[in-house]
């Protein structure tokens, strides 16, 4: 019986997901759940006629179960869904006094420190909110690094909803205007095969809008010339890199029929659960609870998983040794010749934070609210 289990293994997980069609993928899975069960009819075959009776009678009472845990379901969206209105007019404050759009009355000391502090006195809102929140977290402070920093202080606010065909749900990051990227709105979907236990389908992000030399997912490496070479001219390449912004360019499963081995299925299956375990803390622990994340509150009671994985540092390629960052700032451009000096942001290889193994896995100006995302 349990070689039997092993064999609904990640490449069988993997080979469904190979299809794009989501009803071809719900089929796939209930026809190998047939499979299964058909394998296993035998073990009723093999029990005396009075045992059989008596697992006839536990399996309805299974069934009858099933259908209260159904009910439970529905109420339980339900009660969800009622909830997430109730929070609506909070997070609507939060985001007015994080950006500045309502200001709060303090005391006359208070204002008398404003005054004598102009820089304080220019300040609106709460400078690098979001940022402080996300970097108190373990799982998202893995993912950013020093260079995403610059514009993640951009980041206005996070919401999520729930989206219905397909079943899944939907993070929703609303930037102000940055030298960074175009774009003022990035989004990630996640769609599910099944919500109640929980089976990722796909995952969907936004293509950001870099400005040119901006890019944060790709560093220019610049390989200095050798001596006495005619071409005196650095040698320049594009390297992908470590930032948080490549969560919104999540792994994807090939979608031909090309057939993929163990460890690869094995690797694509790691990286879906990683991507999705960063989706779902941001949901659930980052944006209903912000203000504790940001003031460091939050993190009094978490368990931290230890990562002694230093040895997991990535050697590069000898010729790659040779290149070297190119610090793309426009406003330290004075002797590009001699100054070549890299500027590389170096943090340490994500570590995966599981949720039960398999993915079992669930336009606005400053200023201005941003359009309310449809809770179901």
């Amino acid at each position: 019986m349990s070689n039997d289990k092993d064999n609904f293994n990640v490449s069988d997980l993997t080979a469904a997901l190979k299809d794009e069609d989501r009803a071809g993928l719900v089929n796939a899975l209930k026809n190998k759940l047939q499979n299964l069960a058909g394998q296993h009819s035998d073990v009723l075959e093999n029990l005396t006629p009075k045992i059989r009776r008596r697992v006839e009678v536990l399996r309805e009472i299974q069934g009858k179960h099933d259908e209260i845990e159904s009910k439970f379901r529905e109420e339980r969206a339900a009660l969800e869904a009622k909830y997430q209105k109730l929070y609506q007019p909070l997070y609507t404050k939060r985001y007015e006094i994080v950006n500045g759009a309502t200001d709060i009355e303090g005391a006359p000391e208070d204002a008398k420190m404003d005054q004598g502090d102009d820089k304080t006195a220019e300040e609106k809102g709460v400078p690098s909110f979001w940022l402080t929140a996300l970097k108190n977290n373990d799982v998202i402070s893995e993912e950013i690094t020093e260079r995403d920093e610059g514009a993640l202080i951009y980041l206005k606010d996070i919401k999520w909803c729930k989206i219905e065909e397909p079943k899944g749900f939907k993070l929703e990051f609303f930037f102000d205007q940055n030298p960074y990227f175009k774009n003022t709105l990035l989004t990630k979907a996640y769609h599910m095969i099944d919500e109640d236990e929980p089976l990722l389908e796909k995952a969907i992000g936004t293509e950001i809008d870099w400005y040119p030399g901006k890019c944060l997912t790709q560093k220019i490496l610049k390989k200095k010339p050798k001596k006495g070479a005619k071409n005196a001219k650095p040698i320049t390449k594009t390297e992908d890199c470590e930032s948080f912004f490549n969560f919104f360019n999540p792994p994807q499963v090939p979608d031909d029929d090309e057939d993929i081995d163990e460890d690869r299925a094995e690797e694509l299956q790691n990286l879906m659960e990683q991507d999705y375990d960063i989706g779902s803390t941001i949901r659930e622990k980052i944006i209903p609870h912000a203000v504790s994340w940001f003031t460091g509150e939050a993190i009094e009671g978490e368990e931290f998983e230890i990562d002694n994985d230093d040895e997991d540092d990535i050697d590069e390629d000898e010729d790659e040794d040779e290149y070297e960052e190119d610090d793309e700032d426009e406003e330290e451009d004075d002797d590009e010749d001699e100054e070549e000096e890299v500027s590389k942001t170096k943090k340490k290889p994500s570590v995966l934070h599981k949720k039960g193994g398999r993915p079992q896995l669930n336009d606005g100006q400053q200023g201005e609210r941003p359009p309310e995302c449809k809770q179901q």
